[in-house]
């Protein structure tokens, strides 16, 4: 299947899709903020700039794209119909570099948590999955009790 738009329509629309300060990212924020923690955003001295590390408890949350990171058992994570071939080594090399990403924070006494773009896409997603990534900080961090 060829592509409907032309290549140059096409790299426009890629240069919109962001890495950081993502809509979701923004919502994992404002809930961590609200309920006291506070964090820094994508800290470069970090082993792939983490998006939320809460130095105070040693902690750092990704927020992944389900596409870009090849969320398995996910709708969103689905491969496009076109350019497949392409797709699957782009997403397994995403994975990979997650991996890769999230073993260098272990061996460095991090503890790592991931929240799914799907977690938080309806607000009844997000308030099942936010409590929850509340309820796992608190089991790594038994000196802070969340609001």
């Amino acid at each position: 299947m060829t592509d409907v738009l032309t290549s140059k329509k096409r790299s426009e629309l890629m240069s919109k899709i962001r890495s950081k300060d993502t809509q979701s990212e923004i919502i994992v924020r404002k809930f961590l903020f609200a309920h006291g923690l506070r964090y820094r955003k994508n800290d470069p001295r970090l082993p792939g700039k983490p998006d939320i590390v809460l130095p105070k408890f040693k902690t750092v949350i990704f927020v992944h794209g389900c596409f870009w990171h090849g969320h398995e058992n996910c709708s969103l994570g689905r491969l496009p119909k076109s350019k497949v071939e392409y797709w699957r080594k782009k997403i397994e090399n995403n994975k990979l570099r997650d991996r890769r990403v999230i073993e260098q924070l272990e061996a460095e006494g991090w503890h790592c948590l991931i929240v799914w773009h799907c977690q938080l896409r309806t607000k009844k997603a997000a308030s099942v999955s936010l409590p929850d990534l509340l309820k796992k900080i608190n089991s790594i961090c038994k000196d802070w009790s969340g609001k």
